[in-house]
């Protein structure tokens, strides 16, 4: 059975564009020109991936992503597109719940590739451990709980990630493009520094109250979490 695809695409060229390309691609494509549009369509079908674009008329991108995610979608892929590539604005989509994020104007190769990355690890059967932990530090993989000293910590699904593959590779020294590559599934413009940004936001909830720092930068080299009290030099 084809995969299905909601593309949310205000400008009706590039939406028949994206749907005849995912189509002879082989997916299935349901489309819609407004956010609540899309959440309509969303309600009605089987969706296993969502293209939204951020600038919609009436409620925008960002916030159909958090709609998405308030209503219970919380492992849906949503692959965001804008033509805004700062790094503020590539942080304003994810947090929202994007989980990748694509700047206009793209190659279609490139969006089919992302795609295939979102919806591969979004099918993995693959045997995993249920918790994660470093010392007092607990990610719960199943029930998408974290805790610290028996504290829950809030975090958004992008920090999630992140945490998640550096308790995966605990005591290894992970560089961006190693971060880049498992977080968001593909490179984003390296020209941002948005992997400094959500290592500072974890570190803002993991550590910011505990004498013991278990995020550490190794600095020219990439970031660890370590089951030791010896920091590296932070930058």
């Amino acid at each position: 059975m084809a995969q299905r695809i909601l593309v949310i695409e205000d400008e009706q060229n590039v939406a028949a564009f994206l749907k005849q390309g995912l189509i002879e691609a082989g997916y299935e494509v349901f489309l819609a020109y407004e956010g609540l549009q899309g959440l309509a369509l969303l309600k009605q079908h089987a969706i296993d991936l969502i293209v939204l674009d951020v600038i919609l008329p009436g409620m925008n991108g960002l916030l159909v992503a958090e709609k998405i995610r308030e209503l219970g979608y919380e492992s849906l892929p949503i692959l965001m597109l804008t033509a805004l590539g700062t790094t503020e604005n590539v942080v304003k989509g994810l947090d929202s719940g994007a989980d990748d994020y694509l700047v206009k104007p793209f190659k279609f190769k490139e969006l089919l590739a992302r795609i295939r990355a979102l919806t591969r690890r979004q099918g993995s059967t693959l045997p995993v451990k249920p918790k994660l932990t470093v010392l007092d530090l607990e990610l719960d993989r199943e029930a998408k709980i974290v805790k610290r000293s028996a504290k829950e910590i809030k975090l958004t699904s992008t920090e999630f990630r992140l945490l998640e593959f550096l308790l995966k590779n605990k005591n290894r020294v992970l560089s961006r493009i190693d971060i880049l590559e498992n977080v968001w599934d593909i490179n984003f413009n390296l020209g941002t520094n948005v992997v400094d940004v959500y290592v500072n936001y974890l570190r803002n909830k993991i550590d910011k109250d505990h004498d013991l720092k278990l995020i550490q930068t190794v600095i020219g080299m990439g970031y660890t979490i370590r089951e030791t009290s010896e920091n590296e030099n932070k930058e």
